[in-house]
């Protein structure tokens, strides 16, 4: 569990660099864009979208008991 909160962490921390880079370097000044237009937006929007990319390399995977298994 705490392996995969880590890593979680690790993508937001990952996608909000990645969303003010972007703003900084690529963004729509002119105002227009919804997303891109404020640093707050865009770094916002990059820590939810790093949070669930690496949300998919977590493994949460359960144990089954070999007695379920079989009443398959």
């Amino acid at each position: 569990m705490k392996k995969n909160t880590i890593l979680i962490v690790a993508g937001v921390l990952a996608g909000a660099a990645g969303g003010y880079l972007y703003y900084h370097f690529i963004g729509c000044h002119s105002g227009t864009c919804a997303i891109t237009s404020r640093p707050v937006n865009s770094t916002l929007y990059g820590a939810l979208m790093g949070g669930l990319l690496f949300s998919l390399f977590s493994s949460n995977k359960k144990e089954v008991k070999s007695s379920e298994r079989k009443s398959e």
